[in-house]
């Protein structure tokens, strides 16, 4: 049995022997949250006792419609938690992007999902964008209960990301480059040359995996809002290698130090998150684990969902065997 098993095994053992403890209340299948700005839309896949995860999806203008068909091995042995953020997939429209389209309004949508649905304990598991969301609800919601962060192909600084975005974009063939400088130059990133140029650097460095291959996201072809580009725009730029919208200073390296929690950085071999930086990352936090996911992009739970799911399920599983063990309970 691998290491995995072991822990799965071990901790469904310690929740039918933790006799009086109270067990986590049964979740809905899906439904609405009330947020700031509207409703949010959360669908719940897995069961069972253990401590719930609640993924945080990218973007901004991502939607969580990929993961309910990626995370089957975390959710094999407990709840997982996926909600679009509003303005995408099945929430409410965002009517004022002024208003709504602002960080410190993502996290209130965090705190609001945890209250309503009861998540007294949970682990949060964020990705590219959603890591910067559960980054900033740990340091500016002072929460409590969560009992780790995994940060998946983080945007924990623009700059930084920038900077290697553009060191990627020089892996590319010269007609590319050229391509995507020329949109840089002239400010238009609507022409067939640089769609083109895009798809090339999404194929090497985002969803590796052809898209013909990407059958078993079902849930995706039935979202009505599968990117809100206008969102992303107002908020990241035009394309992952410039951003001039409201995000373009965003840094928060220097704070990471603060977090004292169990902590995991995940970041695939061809990620746009370079792997490198993550290693720099890891070094502000003290115990942080760093997991490279080979063959991956930043799609990594599209790109290498098996790998994905083993690396964060070992990871939480750890967590949760050691709070037990913290609580002196001894399984036998």
């Amino acid at each position: 049995m691998t290491l995995i098993g072991r822990l799965s095994c071990l901790l469904l053992i310690a929740a039918f022997s933790l006799v009086g403890c109270a067990s986590q209340q049964p979740l809905p299948d899906d439904g609405f949250v009330d947020v700031p700005g509207g409703r949010v839309a959360f669908r719940v896949v897995g069961g069972g006792d253990a401590v719930p995860v609640l993924l945080i999806h990218g973007g901004p203008g991502g939607t969580s419609c990929a993961y309910a068909s990626t995370v089957g091995g975390i959710a094999s042995s407990r709840p997982v938690v996926l909600y679009d953020q509003l303005g995408s997939g099945n929430s409410d429209k965002m009517l004022d992007l002024k208003r709504d389209a602002v960080l410190s309004r993502f996290v209130q949508e965090v705190r609001a999902i945890r209250e309503q649905l009861g998540l007294k304990e949970v682990h949060l598991v964020g990705h590219s964008w959603g890591a910067t969301v559960a980054l900033e609800y740990l340091l500016t919601a002072n929460p409590t209960g969560v009992r780790s962060v995994s940060f998946v192909g983080p945007l924990l600084s623009t700059p930084r990301w920038i900077q290697d975005a553009n060191g990627l974009v020089r892996q590319l063939p010269p007609d590319v480059q050229d391509a995507i400088q020329t949109a840089k130059l002239t400010g238009n990133y609507h022409t067939p040359e640089f769609r083109a140029a895009n798809e090339v650097f999404e194929a090497n460095f985002g969803v590796r995996t052809p898209r013909e291959q990407r059958q078993r996201l079902p849930l995706c072809a039935s979202t009505p809002v599968r990117f809100n580009a206008q969102l992303y725009e107002y908020m990241w730029g035009p394309s992952e290698f410039v951003s001039d919208g409201t995000l373009r200073d965003y840094d928060r390296v220097g704070q990471l130090s603060v977090l004292q929690l169990p902590t995991l950085f995940v970041v695939g071999e061809y990620d746009e998150a370079r792997p490198e930086t993550v290693r720099e990352f890891q070094k502000h936090v003290p115990g942080s684990i760093v997991r490279i996911i080979p063959g991956a992009g930043h799609g990594v739970t599209i790109d290498q969902t098996q790998a994905f799911n083993d690396v964060i399920t070992e990871f939480i599983s750890g967590v949760d065997l050691d709070n037990l063990n913290q609580r002196g309970i001894t399984l036998h």
